[in-house]
């Protein structure tokens, strides 16, 4: 509830919405640098694996531990800044992961491993939500475009990681992830100075009154509940095959093709590139046509090239996951301001939904998968996968974005 007296609240007007094109660069760069080093946990799965001689089962499990800490706390970290923003939350976040890229440089046994990655995992639980509201406060109404180049930066710090373990740590060895905690220092001091552009534009926003929607409440129509559900199986569709990739992608690769570590590494960084081409261009086409078509292209869209990739040489296995990164990757941006449009002032508990699903699908499937590889093959885990973009078919269910979707209390 604002505390201006009457006679000044009857004289404020509503503030149009703020386009901050530096601010979204800011958070794009922050973004990256947050996905590299989150990135390197897959990236040096070879390199523990042999250092420390784990299954594919303790590799799950590591992915298991950073993704499934994001997936609880996202959601929980977004309802809370619903109602009460942390502008510098997101250093503190930076922070948490850069004692996690320490842990993960001297750890000398699996537990220690684990342990970083849960810490490494906690810093994107605080990250993800309270940037992804603050991209939608300085998008200007752009919504598709804010979280597509916020997104971006995530893809292509996921991209910029394999390669940069490739070229540092793979060489050189496990202490020198400690070089990348320059990269947290910068991302500190990079979300402390937009913490302080958001903390400004939360003022602005409680002396104008448009602070009274958030976090509010009401009943969630039929309709809506069914759109959720369709958008969880979308991201199930497109995290567990995501998952399959970054953590085994590159064994699938020296298993299938003999092809060396570092090498499998720069065949996984064109996956990844891909992807984030593809985010981008989600995300536009998002603002530009009805997002459910986007829906139909990026999930269904995959079938056909993942279809093939199993039965593929190496070098249409390169093209063909290239296929897949660009098309697949381009779906979450329209989920993400899908489901936003669904429930507009609730976009933090959204937000934390939304990644944290993307950590928590990821996490188990990643696991599951691991059990799947150690009892069976590589080669049946891609085969099994490649099933998955059939789920796409679900987006047949989905309302048209053109017409409402359902009023609060609707049944």
């Amino acid at each position: 509830m604002s505390v201006l007296p009457l006679a000044v609240r009857s004289q404020v007007r509503p503030v149009a919405p703020i386009f901050a094109n530096t601010i979204l660069w800011a958070l794009a760069t922050s973004h990256l640098l947050n996905d590299i080093l989150q990135a390197l946990i897959p990236a040096l799965y070879p390199l523990f694996k042999q250092s420390f001689e784990l299954t594919f089962a303790q590799i799950g499990m590591i992915t298991f531990t950073f993704q499934i800490v994001g997936s609880v706390l996202q959601p929980l970290v977004g309802l809370y800044t619903d109602r009460h923003p942390r502008p510098y939350a997101l250093a503190g976040g930076m922070a948490i992961s850069l004692c996690g890229l320490v842990f993960l440089a001297l750890a000398s046994g699996y537990a220690v491993v684990l342990l970083a990655a849960g810490m490494i995992g906690l810093g994107s639980a605080i990250f993800h939500p309270e940037a992804s509201r603050m991209a939608r406060a300085a998008s200007g109404g752009r919504h598709g475009f804010a979280q597509s180049l916020f997104q971006v930066g995530g893809n292509a710090g996921t991209s910029l990681g394999p390669l940069l373990a490739a070229w540092i740590i793979v060489p050189h060895g496990q202490v020198h992830v400690l070089w990348f905690t320059i990269l947290a220092l910068v991302g500190i001091f990079i979300l402390t100075r937009t913490g302080t552009w958001y903390a400004s534009t939360l003022v602005a926003s409680r002396a104008s009154g448009l602070d009274k929607a958030r976090g509010s409440s009401g009943n969630i129509s039929g309709r809506v509940f069914l759109a959720l559900f369709v958008l969880l199986m979308l991201m199930f569709s497109k995290f567990v095959y995501l998952a399959s990739m970054s953590s085994y992608y590159t064994f699938y690769l020296i298993h299938q093709f003999g092809v060396s570590i570092q090498e499998s590494q720069h065949y996984l960084f064109l996956f990844l590139i891909a992807g984030t081409v593809g985010t981008f261009l989600g995300g536009v086409l998002g603002d530009r046509v009805e997002k459910k078509a986007v829906l139909w292209f990026s999930i269904l869209g995959v079938a056909p090239f993942a279809l093939v990739l199993p039965y593929a040489n190496l070098f249409w296995t390169a093209c063909l996951s290239g296929v897949i990164g660009l098309i697949m990757a381009s779906a979450f941006p329209a989920i993400l301001v899908y489901a936003t449009e669904l429930l507009p002032n609730r976009v933090g508990l959204i937000a934390g939904l939304c990644f944290g699903l993307a950590f928590g699908i990821a996490g188990i499937g990643s696991a599951v998968l691991g059990r799947v590889a150690d009892a069976t093959s590589i080669g049946f885990v891609m085969k099994l996968c490649s099933l998955l973009p059939l789920i796409g078919l679900l987006t047949a269910l989905l309302p048209d974005t053109n017409r409402p979707v359902g009023k609060p209390g609707e049944k």
